[in-house]
């Protein structure tokens, strides 16, 4: 995904820039964490056994995801499966070109197509430690047996329901909380972090 070019508009996390940068840990036990505004999302409910999710698919350039945890990619396209009928779309196409070529096909079949990118807002972890630092307030069973690249589900950090991406083997993850929930998983995260600018404790 490319990186996101600055406009006029203000994104949920621009006032915890400075902090996010600060926070930054280098070295063996590195982690950093950065927000990712403006990414074009796309919710896509559909019947999947439909002609309409076969036209989905074709216009994105690739089939709709089927299992949970589930997601593909295709040039500027990244589907996440969210349910049995629903899909989230993270594209670098301008959102209203790509929820118009969704709409055309679905074709006016049963389904939805809604751009909700003012919705969520993006958060990378990445570095050696990005994945202790989720260990502290996340679920999911994150070590590499059981969850790697490639991998997205809804779940919850401290008690921020997101969307969780795991992107590379860094690793890096990507995190997709509603936009009025960023400002409290930020800091979160940030103070998950700071235990990391110290020696590890054997």
């Amino acid at each position: 995904m490319a990186e996101p070019t600055t406009d006029a508009r203000v994104s949920p996390l621009g006032h915890l820039e400075e902090r996010m940068r600060a926070a930054t840990v280098t070295g063996a036990r590195g982690v950093a964490l950065t927000e990712w505004p403006f990414v074009t999302m796309v919710n896509v409910r559909v019947d999947p056994a439909s002609e309409a999710a076969d036209r989905i698919g074709k216009t994105l350039g690739a089939p709709l995801p089927r299992r949970c945890g589930d997601t593909a990619v295709s040039g500027p396209h990244t589907v996440a499966w969210l349910g049995p009928d629903e899909w989230l779309v993270l594209s670098q196409t301008e959102p209203t070109a790509v929820t118009a070529e969704l709409r055309k096909a679905l074709a006016g079949d049963p389904g939805s197509v809604v751009d909700v990118s003012a919705n969520r807002t993006t958060l990378e972890l990445s570095g050696p430690a990005a994945r202790q630092v989720l260990e502290k307030g996340c679920p999911l069973d994150l070590h590499p047996r059981a969850f790697g690249p490639g991998r997205a589900v809804s779940t919850t950090v401290g008690p921020v329901p997101v969307l969780l991406w795991q992107v590379d083997d860094e690793p890096a993850y990507r995190l997709f909380p509603r936009s009025s929930f960023a400002d409290y998983l930020a800091r979160w995260l940030i103070d998950a972090m700071s235990e990391y600018r110290g020696p590890e404790v054997p």
